[in-house]
């Protein structure tokens, strides 16, 4: 196992929060592999790079010698996850957690060591509590402190419904940490409440608190709001290779720093070694195109890699449009939608700002045609191919 002063680095790397130091430095210097958990509800049945953060660091966890355990909350998932919802989330049917449970298993192998990645799903222990044993999991938390939870409490000020059974969701992550004896346990920023609440559950079954390891939440490729499928700012991990390798060159200079630490499995040096290299004066599309190699060939292999950049290459040197645009949706609610807002919602601009000066400056094209209207509409259900500029286009449907 490395030196404790590397590994501290190495998981520190990109973190939002690691609570409580203190302990993690106690349980490194034990010098015994920590049983690392992250637990994913299979709520949808493909990952994109901001899924990928938490997996990414749990694969550093693995290269550091510790054991890691990916938990699929196939009984969480019945409950549904409140976090962040303003709403009662939907529960999952047991057919719908199966056939995404194992498209996730499928995909994150991609990443993880298959021979040093347990997987385990929480309906083991979920499935045997029983409504006794649910009973007096629920008995150890009050309403009180189920309200400290910013979602929940922000719920019950504006009279939002909710649901007796969201709050056993905490309830239920904290013992996954209990019955799988977590020493550190990884989630998302939005996560911080459920994994003190397994810290608290593991004290009053007389076990080590684990330690926690907080994750930001990775920007979409306008570098604005949080990546998501229904805003049109991802990247699939399943999507073609040249859409990867386009969406990634599309991002801007300081989004790509973002980008390459919490998703790249380039060395903490190499990483400070392209820094400085930029700071010089290297161009930073050469570190663009490192990392969107490195990227397409995590997914799809070096030959699908070394494909995808030849294609980039040669459509912007001869400045063609490729055969397959990335497909993007931009939520419309059924109303028209100005151009500008589409091109910052769609990644192809940083803003509304820099859409409204490639209008002035003549650098926007809809299916080919020039644009000068800076008020120019999209109708709600439009499909067209916008273009800003030589080197960013995208299939965009409205609403």
């Amino acid at each position: 196992m490395s030196d404790l002063a590397h590994q501290l680095e190495v998981i520190r790397r990109g973190c939002d929060e690691l609570l409580v130091e203190a302990e993690l430095v106690a349980k490194l210097r034990r010098a015994k592999p920590l049983r690392v958990k992250a637990g994913f509800d299979p709520t949808a049945p493909d990952l994109h790079l901001g899924h990928t953060v938490l997996i990414n660091k749990m694969r550093q966890f693995q290269e550091l010698g510790h054991h890691v355990m990916f938990l699929i909350g196939d009984f969480t998932g019945m409950i549904g996850d409140p976090t962040g919802r303003n709403a009662t989330r939907p529960p999952l049917s047991p057919e719908q957690i199966a056939a995404n449970a194992e498209t996730y298993k499928a995909q994150v192998f991609k990443i993880l060591d298959p021979d040093r990645t347990e997987i385990l799903f929480n309906s083991t222990w979920g499935n045997a509590l029983g409504a006794a044993g649910m009973i007096r999991l629920a008995a150890r938390y009050t309403v009180a402190r189920m309200l400290e939870r910013d979602d929940f409490a922000k719920r019950f000020k504006s009279n939002q419904p909710i649901a007796i059974h969201e709050f056993l969701y905490p309830l239920a992550q904290g013992y996954d940490s209990v019955m799988m004896r977590a020493d550190v346990e990884l989630g998302g920023t939005d996560q911080k409440f459920n994994l003190l609440v397994g810290r608290e559950l593991q004290r009053e079954h007389g076990q080590e608190p684990q330690v926690i390891l907080t994750m930001p939440l990775l920007e979409g490729t306008a570098g604005v709001e949080k990546m998501s499928k229904s805003l049109g700012n991802y990247v699939g991990i399943t999507e073609p290779p040249q859409e990867i390798f386009g969406k990634l060159m599309s991002i801007s200079d300081p989004l790509m720093w973002r980008y390459v630490e919490l998703l790249s499995f380039r060395s903490l040096d190499e990483v400070r070694a392209w820094r400085a290299e930029v700071e010089a004066g290297r161009n930073p599309r050469d570190i663009k195109v490192l990392f969107a190699k490195e990227i397409v060939e995590r997914f799809h292999g070096g030959a699908a890699a070394a494909a995808a950049h030849a294609e980039f290459e040669a459509r912007f040197r001869r400045h063609e449009l490729p055969a397959e645009l990335p497909e993007v949706r931009v939520p419309g609610a059924g109303e028209p939608q100005l151009l500008t807002q589409v091109l910052k919602a769609a990644g192809l601009t940083a803003s509304t700002s820099e859409a409204l000066r490639m209008i002035e400056q003549g650098g926007v094209k809809v299916d080919g045609e020039r644009v000068s209207d800076r008020n120019l509409r999209l109708p709600a259900g439009t499909t067209a191919v916008l273009q800003v500029g030589k080197r960013k286009a995208a299939r965009v449907t409205v609403g």
